[in-house]
């Protein structure tokens, strides 16, 4: 069935706000009546896993339905989670990082640093090394690491942060791949070992001494020639390596220390004048490998340490302190062979990149979809105490663009989904990696967004299948779509659903048909209704009704329009119920995709008033005075004696011929229609409209007849639809199917300001 778009934009009382309806309303299928207008933040919205269809903002909750099963915060490469719920913290508000995160280390106060590869944090600019602060946003502090791609490194002592990579400026001086930043200015340090080729791959602060890896052979450092491996004294600031000189053989993933041993894990088959196979521990004294002795048959990429157990990150299958292992081993440090232990979570995937330990959890990050005998997406919690089916609760899942999972079959990982770095501060973990999503929270096709966050409510209605209207009134909102049930109850394609007590009502329409009611509009105790019905409120009622909101069941009144054909878009002046859609005949009348409906008459309730659509359909109306918008889904249509391409305006006090001069002329669909003041807010399909290129959306100026496209621009990404619009506190809310909107990412949902269409 062809997917509807639907607009409403009455008022609860349905009375003209001056010579506007209430722009707190929702401009789409089903759109709904606004309530009170409670303050909203320019905060970013979290996002949805599929479509949005509509939405209703009510006072400092916005309410979407769609076709969607979770949402997430748009976060990017890194994000803060709760270490009991695996979701976004109380009190933080993600900005998106607009690439990998490689390093994190918290700056005690609750927030942290981090480096990668990225340009831009939320709306700002930091080059590849940034801090962010305890609730979310973006500290000023910002050394810009340039002249090369990642920041892959980072380590912090007290007023100064050590950073390693690729860059070969940072902090406004020139470094060659290593440096040291002070912590409130942002500007480099004296300090400057000069790495001379490749980058710095790991960094480990012990003292004053910082032991640093290297992705190569023969790299001189800090006037010295090293392999692989290197210490730096941090008192001195050029040719400051140590003597110290494990001298590998190949590159090493991961450093942990542990009193005078340090523990290295990589590719190497020797180092400190000993055979050892990809794991060691090196004397931090004379720079030789002890006796202690895993022998791994594959390369490690992580440790991590907690009393004497070492546990180690590796691919899917290999062998380690006499054992086989997949994915992830547990060693005692205190046997010198075969010391893999008992512990022996399964795994499916073919890496694990990052550990971290807090009591007896393993945080575990990687390229897995199975692990410790649980589902989990790249990332998870395992208990330490328990040797297999050790997988906890918790379940945060890395998601790439729109939501999509990576997997793991027959050996091979599909995808880029990928957790590299995590760090522990209290209650908080830091994940950093190569995704777009994480900290999923599960809500099927209905949320709601609090405004002050933009993280979904307790609110979870849990509609068994696609949600496509919605109208609010007092703590009740009506919900209409293609569901057969709704909050545990059933309910055929249209509820309503008590707000404070999270469950719904015993009004009950009952729809014949589940795919569904497509709109919405609430007038008093009337609830008007459209979509694929034939039978609704105990009546037989073709595709729109009248329903008594205060009668629970066999409620709907003698009002009985009778359309053949679907009723999209409904929006009401006093009395008179516009309607639009694909019906060739409305009210006892001809009347070719819109019509005028006199809600007092039960019968023949068509007026004389006759538009006429020549092809295609309505999708969406808004009426301001006496014009109506109209929103249409095809080109060259004739509509009130005028030919219109995509987008029309009609007025409403002559009966035909009544198209006016104003003339945007789109190039494609026009789904949704949002007014504020002099100002129409449109959304679709199209990349042109009013004489400009405008992806997807475009404000409109009412005032011109041609040419009037204004300077707002959000540039929707391609292959997009916007299918629904709201206006309210100076933001206009946006959602459909889009990844990108406003110069940021963003999953189907957005807040843009009303100045240019930057997203928050």
């Amino acid at each position: 069935m062809k997917k509807i778009i639907l607009l409403t934009l009455a008022a609860l009382s349905c009375t003209p706000y001056g010579d506007k309806f209430t722009s707190d309303t929702a401009a789409t299928g089903g759109g709904g009546s606004g309530g009170s207008s409670g303050p909203t933040g320019p905060v970013p919205l979290w996002g949805t896993n599929g479509t949005v269809n509509t939405m209703l903002k009510d006072g400092n909750t916005l309410y979407v339905g769609g076709s969607f099963t979770s949402v997430s915060p748009n976060t990017g490469g890194g994000a803060a989670l709760d270490t009991s719920t695996g979701t976004t913290p109380t009190g933080v508000i993600p900005r998106t990082v607009n690439g990998t995160v490689n390093a994190v280390v918290p700056d005690g106060s609750g927030g942290w640093y981090i480096g990668g590869n990225f340009t831009k944090v939320g709306a700002d600019t930091r080059n590849r090394i940034a801090r962010i602060n305890s609730d979310g946003s973006l500290n000023s502090w910002a050394p810009e690491a340039t002249g090369g791609t990642q920041v892959n490194a980072l380590a912090l002592s007290g007023n100064t942060m050590y950073v390693g990579g690729d860059f070969t400026l940072i902090g406004g001086q020139a470094r060659s791949r290593l440096a040291a930043v002070d912590t409130s200015t942002g500007l480099a340090t004296a300090f400057n070992p000069t790495v001379s080729t490749g980058a710095v791959n790991k960094l480990l602060l012990s003292g004053t001494t910082l032991y640093v890896t290297l992705n190569s052979a023969s790299v001189s450092i800090g006037g010295q020639t090293r392999s692989y491996l290197a210490a730096i004294d941090t008192t001195t600031n050029t040719n400051n390596t140590t003597s110290w000189n494990p001298n590998s053989n190949n590159s090493i993933n991961a450093m942990v220390i542990s009193g005078t041993t340090l523990y290295v894990g990589g590719f190497f088959t020797t180092i400190g004048g000993q055979a050892r196979n990809r794991i060691a521990a090196i004397d931090t004294g004379t720079g030789n490998a002890t006796t202690w002795n895993p022998n791994c048959n594959t390369g490690i990429l992580v440790l991590a340490l907690s009393g004497t157990t070492l546990y180690v990150g590796s691919g899917n299958s290999f062998t380690i302190g006499g054992q086989s292992r997949t994915g992830v081993a547990a060693l005692d440090t205190t046997i010198d062979t075969n010391n893999a232990t008992a512990w022996n979570p399964s795994f499916g995937g073919t890496q694990v990149n990052s550990l971290a330990v807090s009591g007896t959890t393993l945080y575990v990050g990687g390229m897995f979809g199975t692990i410790g005998g649980q589902n989990r997406q790249s990332i998870a919690a395992l208990d330490t105490t328990v040797n297999t089916n050790n997988a906890l609760s918790w379940n945060p899942q890395a998601m790439e663009s729109n939501f999509s999972g990576c997997a793991y079959y027959s050996g091979a990982w599909s995808g880029t989904c990928s957790v590299s770095v995590l760090a522990i501060s209290g209650s908080t973990i830091y994940a950093g990696g190569n995704f777009d999503f994480i900290g999923l929270v599960t809500r099927n096709n209905i949320a709601a967004l609090d405004l002050t966050t933009g993280a979904p409510t307790s609110f979870d209605a849990n509609a068994s299948s696609t949600v496509r209207a919605l109208a609010k009134v007092g703590d009740t909102l009506y919900v209409g779509g293609d569901f057969s049930t709704i909050g545990g109850q059933a309910r055929n394609s249209i509820a309503a659903f008590n707000t404070t007590t999270d469950s719904p009502t015993a009004w009950d329409p009952n729809g014949s048909s589940f795919n569904g009611v497509y709109a919405l509009l609430l007038s008093g105790t009337t609830m008007y209704a459209t979509g694929n019905f034939s039978t609704i409120g105990g009546q037989t009622r073709n595709r729109i009704a009248a329903l008594d909101t205060t009668v629970i069941t066999n409620n709907a009144t003698a009002w009985n329009p009778n359309a053949p054909a679907a009723v999209n878009a409904l929006v009401l002046s006093g009395t008179t119920l516009y309607a639009g859609g694909a019906f060739t005949g409305l009210g006892g009348q001809v009347r070719a995709r819109i019509a005028a409906l006199d809600t007092t008459i039960n019968t023949n309730m068509a007026t004389t008033w006759n538009p006429g659509v020549s092809t295609g359909q309505v999708n969406a109306l808004a009426l301001s005075g006496t014009t109506l918008y109209v929103g249409l889904s095809a080109t060259a249509t004739t509509i009130g004696g005028q030919v219109r391409n995509y987008i029309a305006a009609v007025s409403t006090t002559t009966d035909t011929n009544n198209a006016t001069t104003w003339n945007p002329n789109a190039n494609n669909t026009v789904n949704a229609l949002a007014l504020s003041g002099t100002t129409l807010y449109a959304g679709g399909v199209f990349t042109t409209i009013g004489g400009q290129t405008r992806n997807r959306i475009a404000a409109l100026d009412t005032t011109v007849d041609t040419n009037n496209a204004t300077a707002w621009n959000p540039n929707v990404s391609s292959g997009s639809v916007v299918n629904t619009i709201v206006v309210g506190n100076g933001v206009v809310y946006a959602a459909g199917t889009f990844t990108t909107i406003g110069g940021q990412a963003r999953s189907n949902i957005a807040a843009l300001n009303t100045t240019d269409g930057a997203a928050y």
